[in-house]
This record gives structure tokens, sequence and C-alpha cells, in this order.
């Protein structure tokens, strides 16, 4: 493996590494979280604070490691496409995005929460757009849209953003409660679709020094030009 192939292994291992247990622990608290609610059973007192604290560095974590991914595929894969101009036009979409993030965590009246959690997902929805990022489709009405990883960490992040900027709002509302629980109730379905779909796409990725080969082959037909 190359030095690139390692780059492009920076994403998946973030995500196993760190991202799904830390789903693990915030599940588990949010279980508890709910059952203290309904007083069924003897939760710790604590469940509650750090559901939401963790929370918050799930949320982080899950946009920041995408933004890894991002930036990783368009400086690799086609590093002499990227000319002044745009380069420095990305870079300033790129350090937006962690500025919003950044700002997102400290600010606390509902209209700034708001406008910086869709500064940070627009700013990464705008990276991730790039030609040198590969997804399956652009169309939602193509079945394969659906089964984009891409995509689907795109729909992630925005509920993960949603349920960061709403804290104040689901801590005082029971409304606000319910939405968020069945915001991350399909947050969880994406993330066990992302566990399938990121493997999937793993393995149609070829090493660099593979790829002249590989890209040969005529993947309609699935066959390979003979050596």
């Amino acid at each position: 493996m190359t030095t690139i192939d390692w780059l492009w292994l920076l994403h998946p291992a973030m995500a196993v590494v760190l991202i799904y247990p830390l789903l693990g622990v915030v599940l588990r608290l949010a279980w508890q979280t709910r059952q203290r609610r309904l007083n069924q059973v003897k939760a710790p007192v604590t469940s509650g604070a750090e559901h939401a604290d963790l929370g918050r560095w799930l949320a982080m974590g899950v946009v920041l490691i995408q933004l890894v991914a991002i930036t990783v595929v368009i400086l690799t894969k086609q590093p002499l496409a990227l000319d002044g101009p745009r380069a420095g036009l990305l870079g300033l979409v790129l350090a937006g995005t962690l500025i919003a993030l950044a700002a997102l965590w400290q600010v606390r009246q509902a209209v700034y929460r708001a406008s910086f959690a869709l500064l940070a997902w627009f700013g990464l929805m705008g990276l991730g757009l790039q030609p040198e990022v590969w997804r399956l489709s652009d169309n939602p009405l193509d079945p394969a849209f659906w089964q984009s990883h891409f995509w689907g960490g795109i729909g992630l992040s925005g509920l993960m953003l949603f349920s960061v900027a709403a804290r104040p709002e689901i801590l005082r509302r029971a409304s606000w409660r319910r939405l968020h629980i069945t915001a991350n109730a399909l947050a969880t379905l994406i993330f066990l679709a992302q566990g399938i779909t990121g493997p999937r796409d793993l393995l149609e990725i070829p090493l660099s020094w593979q790829k002249p080969a590989i890209y040969a082959c005529d993947f309609e037909q699935q066959v390979c030009p003979t050596p």
C-alpha cells in the first residue's frame, strides 16, 4: 500500500475505531434516559446529561470524518486538476465549515444555532458535490441514490447537526423530544446502512497502483482486457 492508500483508509478507520463504539454508548444512554423519564427503571441520574454530551461529540465526529474523507479524495484523486482559484475557494469552504462547527458548539441563541448548523451542513455538501467525490447517483428518483454511501452520510450529518442545534428545545419540550427520538431512530437506521455501504464501496476501490489496470475493464460487461 502506498501513502495515498493509507490516507484513503483514514475515514473508515476513524468510523470503526471512534464513531461506532461511541454510537453504542450514546444509544445505551438514550435508552436509559427514556426509561428514566417513563419511571420504568432506576437509571442513573446522570444518564440524560451524559447522553446529551456524548451525543454532541458523536455528531461532531460524524461531520468531521466526512470532511476528512472528502478532503482526502479531492486532494489525492486528481491533484493536478486543482488550479489555484478553485483550490483557494475549496479551502475557504472547508475553513468556513470548521468555523461553523466550532461556533455551533459555543453559541446559545436559537437563531445562531440553526444558522451555524445549516452553514456546516451546506459546507459539507458543497465540498462533497465536487467532481472528484464519487457518488452512485444525484437523482433522488433513481434507486441508486438511496444506496449511496455519500448521500447516506449527508443525511446522517443533517440529523446529527439538528440534534446539536435543537438541544435546549429537546431538553425543555416534550414535542421536541418526540421529534428528536424520531430523528435518532432514522439516524440509527442510516448508521446501519452506512456500515453496509461503506465496506461495499471499499471493496470496489482498488489500490492506487492497480487503478490503471482495473479501470481498463468494462464494468457493464464485467470483463477485463487480456494481459
